[in-house]
């Protein structure tokens, strides 16, 4: 027998007899907010990169995010590979592959111009401030998107659309988002070497996506791991040094 559901998900608006998620909304105030917050802590700063170059590593980032949100997206559900077509490839996205992505683009951006200068910490706050508006968006769709949690008996559990007590993995992310924020904040009269908060926020920011895959319905990608565990397992092995720099500091 089926559940019907009261619940509120998703939430959507009415437009010309159409009915929209709010997700677009979001997804769009998400990159406006993180490219003025951008702008706004830049002003604070003596960036010893050059207008010109940061221009040329956005680019870099910006197409290395569009990319790599895709590919990594479509790898989540490896079973439609076979009928792998634009539309397909175009509605796929996830914001893991867009900083796997972002990454590779940046980095190959700075070889080709030549800046050898960690470029990352100026960005941390408003990505994360971004994340947050952006996922508001995606947990207010419910189930309508994939990103909903596995059925719960925790006292979080929420129907999110299907009459089913589920994780609210969208919710959990928020709230781990903003504590990335206070840490972030508290860590900025610090003295950190250049480029390692960017490094720091990546490593953790991964951490807990790896941890909260296991919290969501995944489609395994090789050895029962999904494209979110091996893209996490990735960021640990390209900032091992980094880690292991952080942890012996930690320890002494």
């Amino acid at each position: 027998m089926l559940l019907k559901s009261v619940s509120p998900f998703p939430f959507q608006f009415g437009l010309f007899g159409n009915q929209y998620h709010y997700h677009y909304i979001f997804e769009t105030l998400a990159f406006i907010v993180g490219v003025r917050l951008y702008y706004y802590y830049k002003k604070g700063i003596v960036d010893p990169i050059s207008d010109e170059n940061r221009l040329w590593i956005m680019l870099g980032a910006m197409l290395g995010a569009l990319i790599g949100s895709r590919v990594i997206a479509v790898l989540e559900t490896p079973q439609v590979l076979h009928q792998l077509n634009f539309s397909i490839l175009y509605q796929s996205k996830t914001i893991v592959g867009g900083l796997l992505g972002g990454l590779f683009g940046v980095e190959l951006i700075k070889k080709i111009i030549g800046v050898k200068i960690a470029s990352g910490d100026v960005y941390v706050i408003p990505i994360l401030v971004a994340l947050i508006i952006g996922r508001i968006g995606c947990f207010s769709m419910g189930t309508d998107e994939p990103t909903y949690g596995i059925p719960t008996r925790f006292f979080m559990g929420m129907d999110l659309g299907d009459g089913i007590p589920r994780h609210p993995v969208m919710l959990y992310e928020m709230i781990y988002l903003m504590l990335l924020i206070f840490l972030f904040n508290h860590l900025k009269h610090k003295e950190m070497i250049n480029g390692d908060r960017f490094k720091l926020f990546m490593v953790l920011y991964f951490l807990f996506r790896f941890l909260m895959e296991f919290m969501k319905p995944y489609y395994p990608l090789f050895l029962n791991l999904s494209s979110i565990h091996w893209s996490a397992l990735f960021i640990f092995i390209y900032y091992y040094k980094f880690i292991f720099r952080i942890f012996r500091k930690s320890i002494t």
